[in-house]
């Protein structure tokens, strides 16, 4: 109960942030008018949209691909790893596209390859690292596609680590801003991205090595197009797709990331320039932990795992920035609570936390458990701990999955209604004259009618089915949801009911809080 208690006293201090009403009275400010056909402009830390144009639309990305095939090689592999490039990364790419020099039989270290696919954009240096990674490209490509899901991306799917020409390697402005994110979360990916300037090592082709610069000229301080705190971004061009670009800036410590698909030359960078400009200009990030939304127990003697909670926060925010107008104020912003995680969260999360804008998601928190404060015994034990049974499981939460608790097969639907029986004799007794029945004559039309509302009846049933199978279906999924959410808990050291329990209690409060305030308010208007 006191670890109940405690986790009760956090969780309504976040009740009172999330009960204040969206003011929201400053305007979203309105985008500049981008040239190309498609644009997104976000924040690059809380991953608030603050600019979009068609950017939910389908587009072949070129070379941008090259962000998450890096992303997915850094991750999954030594940097130092040496890489001998076969025949079939060589080769299989399309001619005159970009490359390295690099042939068959060359070793170069996964370092060397990524400087060649980001700086160079090089494709054979792109299949090289696929076939290091997964062994093969085709593998490398599924990898591509679980991690965009991963991400959040909806709308993509990534057939080669390249970009080049494949109707079935699509994406869009906003799925591409998500990878673009996470990409520069990485500071082995950033580190590399923003080089300028980088010589391979000796190669059959060349022996002196080759010398490389970077394609996108917003990085350069030598070009007319340079803009000022750019730190990375990869460009992109093949017939089908036109110009793409990705790019990431950071000014007075916001970083903002800019997605450019199906644009023109030079005009591509215009675009970019505009959005960023914008961003800069019109936003501010503001960090919640300033106005006093940090989730701290009150002082008290409690222990929670043998930690005092009036020493430190019990809960912390990790993430806790937001995304808004520069006219805008904190109060403009609501919270909600999420208890539906999803499994990329962290581990040690209790909650998440979504901000708005009005309508507008502007940031995105996750609600965790101080690991600091929790004593590693205490979290062996728990870890320890064998798994429950499903008995045990439905004690400690009613809605916890139980191996009855599977989606319906097609034979429990019930079956649509059928015929009398003896409808359907007399219907086959049936002839051109009528149908005598005990001395009288039943019209045609009667039958007609009958079986019409047979028919019916049929069609209402199968409804009926439907809607139970569904219902059924969605108490399923609910069932697992409540499972993982179980288990999760389980592993911060709480059990599932006192969970329940501890929010039919913030329930009850804020409802009495409500009713309190609307006797004060009738009060007022007698």
């Amino acid at each position: 109960m006191k670890k109940l208690l405690a986790l009760f006293l956090c969780l309504t201090a976040v009740s009172g942030l999330m009960q204040r009403d969206a003011l929201a009275d400053t305007d979203w400010p309105e985008g500049p008018a981008i040239q190309a056909e498609s644009g997104i402009l976000i924040d690059g830390r809380t991953g608030a949209v603050l600019y979009e144009k068609n950017a939910d639309q389908a587009y072949y990305p070129a070379s941008i691909t090259k962000i998450l095939t890096a992303l997915i090689v850094i991750e999954n592999s030594d940097l130092d790893d040496m890489i001998t490039c076969s025949k079939e990364a060589i080769y299989n790419v399309e001619a005159k596209s970009s490359n390295a020099g690099l042939s068959e039989g060359d070793t170069l270290s996964v370092r060397d390859c990524l400087y060649a696919l980001m700086v160079n954009s090089a494709n054979e240096a792109a299949n090289a690292l696929a076939e290091h990674v997964a062994g093969s490209m085709d593998a490398f490509a599924d990898m591509m596609n679980e991690k965009a899901r991963e991400l959040g991306c909806t709308n993509s799917h990534f057939a080669n680590p390249s970009g080049l020409n494949n109707e079935d390697h699509y994406t869009t402005a906003r799925d591409m801003a998500l990878i673009a994110k996470a990409a520069f979360d990485n500071p082995e990916f950033v580190d590399i991205n923003a080089t300028t300037y980088y010589k391979l090592p000796p190669t059959k082709q060349d022996t002196e090595g080759l010398k490389m610069y970077a394609h996108h000229k917003m990085m350069l301080k030598s070009q007319s197009v340079y803009y000022p705190g750019i730190i990375g971004g990869k460009t992109g061009y093949t017939t089908l797709a036109g110009n793409t670009l990705v790019t990431a800036a950071e000014r007075d410590g916001m970083r903002l990331i800019t997605v450019i698909l199906k644009g023109t030359t030079p005009a591509y960078y215009t675009d970019t320039s505009s959005l960023l400009d914008f961003g800069f200009k019109n936003f501010k990030n503001l960090n919640a932990d300033d106005y006093k939304t940090s989730f701290y127990t009150v002082d008290n003697d409690l222990t929670i795992l043998g930690i005092d909670t009036d020493r430190e926060p019990y809960l912390i925010l990790e993430n806790n920035l937001v995304t808004v107008p520069k006219a805008a104020d904190f109060a403009d912003v609501t919270s909600s609570l999420i208890f539906d995680l999803s499994p990329s969260a962290p581990g040690n999360a209790a909650a998440g936390v979504e901000y708005k804008y009005g309508e507008r998601t502007v940031g995105n928190a996750f609600l965790c458990i101080n690991s600091s404060l929790v004593p590693e015994s205490s979290a062996s034990d728990s870890n320890s701990q064998p798994s429950a049974s499903p008995a045990t499981a439905a004690e400690a939460d009613p809605g916890a999955v139980q191996p009855a608790a599977q989606e319906p097969s097609a034979e429990s639907v019930p079956a649509a209604p059928e015929a009398p029986a003896g409808a359907r004799s007399k219907a086959a007794d049936a002839t051109p004259k009528g149908n005598a029945f005990e001395g009288f004559t039943i019209p045609s039309i009667a039958w007609i009618i009958f079986f019409a509302i047979v028919g019916l009846g049929a069609v209402i049933g199968g409804l009926i089915a439907l809607k139970i199978h569904l219902e059924k279906k969605e108490e399923a999924a609910q069932s697992v949801r409540r499972e993982q959410r179980r288990q999760r808990l389980q592993d911060l050291g709480y059990s599932a009911s006192d969970f329940d329990s501890l929010l039919q209690q913030k329930q009850s409060s804020y409802m009495a809080k409500r009713k309190k305030r609307g006797r004060f308010f009738n009060r007022r208007k007698q």
